[in-house]
């Protein structure tokens, strides 16, 4: 969009310690409901929305059909694919965080943990577990005394994930179905190891145009 000129302003939810920098202005920070994001795009003369979230900020993306509503503004969401399991995975679905922390009930087992930050403490009811975290920031808070904390940004490779895995004596994965390429090395190596995975399916949104590619969008932007 840079690229092309267009006029345009991207919105970090601001959970991220250290975002990578962008070539376009930038603001940080919730809009306060979709109130607050209508009279935004109102008072800045906002004419397309386009909504990047990851694909389980569900009261984002819902806010933001809300306002564009309200506004009267097209809104269109660029959504990763979701992952489906291939020959050889060994999948269990449960259909959100606290379905996922109630499945892990049981005896303690050397779990990679990759929800991201912000529902750790959720899973803090299950402490007898010894959990890998993989984080793009130190976490706030840990879900068990036994934990191994493991700061990187991604995309990550099969190889260095079945590496990871191999070196922690990882019994079972956890992670949400966020989709796209650049977080499904730990997928790809579970099955390699042949472990299982408690697979968090996406929440529902409401309805809305959705494209999978940064070509659609522009195409979109161009003839909405």
């Amino acid at each position: 969009m840079a690229a092309q000129g267009v006029s345009a302003v991207y919105s970090y939810a601001g959970r991220v310690d250290t975002p990578r920098p962008q070539p376009l202005p930038v603001r940080a920070g919730g809009f306060g409901g979709a109130d607050g994001l209508a009279g935004y795009m109102r008072d800045n003369a906002v004419t397309h929305v386009i909504d990047a979230t990851h694909p389980f900020a569900a009261q984002m993306s819902g806010n933001a059909v809300t306002a564009c509503r309200e506004v009267g503004v097209p809104l269109a969401a660029l959504t990763r694919p979701a992952w489906h399991a291939q020959d050889g995975d060994r999948w269990a679905h449960v259909p959100d965080i606290t379905a996922a922390v109630a499945a892990l009930s049981g005896p303690a087992q050397r779990v990679f943990l990759a929800v991201g930050r912000m529902h750790l403490e959720d899973f803090a009811v299950q402490s007898q577990h010894h959990y890998l975290l993989r984080l793009v920031d130190e976490p706030d808070a840990l879900p068990s005394p036994h934990c191994d904390v493991v700061v990187s940004r991604g995309p990550f490779s099969e190889a260095d994930d079945r590496a990871l895995m191999q070196r922690h004596g990882i019994e079972l994965v956890v992670s949400k179905n966020a989709g796209g390429t650049g977080a499904r090395a730990k997928l790809d190596a579970a099955r390699a190891l042949g472990l299982p995975v408690l697979m968090i399916d996406r929440p529902a949104l409401p309805q809305r145009v959705e494209l999978s590619s940064v070509t659609q969008v522009l195409d979109w932007l161009a003839h909405p």
